[in-house]
């Protein structure tokens, strides 16, 4: 963001003369106000030794404020170009129109440039890890942390979860200042909350408010939602910043606002729960990525109409509207039309918050799930297996499938990815997430959001079946992608 001061300069000597009359008016009015006022009572002060107000908040931001740092990133994306500004003696022959000389269409002409973004990131550990947004890094290839005490430092991207929007930054630092690693399970509604980060790029900025609402979710923001929801201002820049409590206990990484329309703060603002970020973060520095556990159902919100419709006495849980064949849930008898109501013994309210629980435990692990078909209540165990295609998935840190094709992400269409690709909730394929911008693939036309639908005429349906298909095509490879609707073949 950038400032401007605002100035006039006088035009002509004699407006110049105007203005200066018109002032020296002004003044000798005032003069003679104040000379007709009575002289002003006497002025009292605070005395220096005074202590701070009672009622302060700047202990805590004291403590954290150090531990949030300001994240910028840069990486190379392709445009259209534009002939305009170009001498009129080359644009004749590069044309401005869609022929142009040698059919070169010089409005159009694609061209690679580099676009910055701003965000925040917290200090979670003294030797340098730091938390932030995925889409703040997302696709960067320099990406840089600027700490309170204005040390630059050049950062290196451990691994990314795009599906809770969460990255681990690793800068060469050593005591540094941490947050306190708070318990999100612990938030309340009407609990006051701090928001601290780099709205606009302004640097160190605090704003204040309250907990609207833990565990919302179904927003279509991310694929595993459980937002604490602040009043607390957050604005652009903002994005990977802490939410802290009256404590200064982090609870969460500040993602997402609803803007309305508009770029600012609508006092409508979401917050990653911090302990969805640990788990993560825990799951990249051991793993170098993040595994999921499955139970194998496709679930939706219980309304009150699906309530009644089953004889349903609570608006509550997470109604089965299908379970994967050869899945953990089919293995345990769960059928299309249960309602699951707890696992382990945690009440599942809705069905972002049956994937959210379970995405969060360990595949291999045996859990109980209760829940109720045709009005009665019955309990069956399970035994979660991990998420088709995370292991199918390179490490985090390189951010490409080990497959040969150099340079690419790609990940399982999910339903909200068609959503907001414009495709049928139905499409079947992988989406890519990332392309290397020196890579043969970017040279050769893919793009990110392209849907790969086969790899040498073979229906790919997933990620592990294009990595098989990958390393079977050898040096060629036809692809056949869906852009926004449109199907296309490149050859990569």
């Amino acid at each position: 963001m950038s400032f401007e001061r605002i100035w006039t300069r006088p035009r002509t000597a004699a407006l110049a003369t105007v203005i200066a009359a018109g002032l020296g008016a002004l003044a000798v009015a005032g003069a003679e106000h104040l000379s007709n006022a009575n002289p002003p009572a006497s002025f009292r002060y605070a005395s220096p030794d005074e202590p701070p107000s009672r009622y302060t908040f700047a202990p805590v931001v004291k403590k954290v404020l150090p531990a949030v740092v300001n994240v910028s990133s840069a990486k190379m994306v392709k445009t259209q170009g534009t002939m305009q500004g170009m001498d009129p003696f080359f644009r004749q022959f590069f044309g401005d129109d869609n022929s142009g000389f040698f059919g070169f269409n010089g409005r159009t002409a694609p061209r690679e440039q580099r676009e910055q973004g701003v965000g925040s990131g917290v200090i979670v550990s003294p030797d340098g890890y730091i938390l932030t947004n995925n889409h703040v890094v997302d696709g960067a290839t320099d990406v840089r942390v600027t700490l309170a005490d204005k040390r630059e430092f050049k950062a290196r991207v451990v691994g990314t979860d795009p599906k809770t929007d969460l990255a681990v930054l690793k800068i060469d630092a050593a005591n540094l200042p941490t947050v306190v690693i708070g318990n999100s399970d612990k938030v309340q509604v009407g609990d006051y909350a701090l928001a601290i980060g780099n709205p606009f790029g302004l640097g160190s900025t605090v704003t204040m408010g309250i907990i609207s609402a833990t565990g919302r979710g179904n927003l279509g923001i991310e694929d595993y939602e459980d937002f604490i929801q602040t009043d607390a201002p957050i604005n652009p820049g903002n994005s990977g910043g802490a939410l802290v409590n009256d404590r200064g206990d982090l609870i969460g990484i500040n993602t997402a606002i609803l803007s309305n329309g508009s770029e600012g703060n609508q006092g409508i603002g979401f917050a990653i729960p911090v302990d969805v970020a640990r788990n993560v973060t825990d799951q990249i520095l051991r793993n170098g990525k993040v595994i999921r556990a499955y139970l194998g159902v496709m679930s939706e919100e219980v309304t009150p109409a699906l309530a009644k419709a089953f004889h349903e006495k609570e608006v509550s849980g997470a109604l089965v509207s299908e379970v994967k064949p050869d899945s953990p849930a089919a293995r345990a008898g769960i059928e299309k039309g249960d309602i699951i109501l707890a696992v382990n013994g945690k009440p599942v309210n809705d069905n972002h918050e049956l994937a959210m629980t379970v995405s969060l435990m360990q595949p291999g692990a045996e859990v109980s799930v209760k829940l109720s078909r045709d009005g009665a209540e019955r309990e069956v165990s399970a035994r979660l297996a991990e998420m088709p295609g995370d292991s199918a998935k390179a490490g985090a840190q390189s951010g490409s499938l080990q497959t040969g094709m150099d340079g690419v992400s790609v990940e399982d269409v999910s339903a909200r990815d068609a959503r907001q690709l414009g495709l049928p909730a139905d499409t079947a394929g992988v989406v890519v997430t990332a392309v290397d911008p020196a890579s043969q693939a970017a040279a050769n036309g893919l793009r990110r959001g392209d849907v790969i639908m086969e790899v040498n005429r073979t229906p790919v349906r997933n990620t592990a079946e294009f990595q098989q298909a990958v390393k079977r095509s050898g040096t060629d490879t036809l692809l056949l992608i869906n852009r926004q609707g449109s199907t296309l073949y490149l050859a990569v």
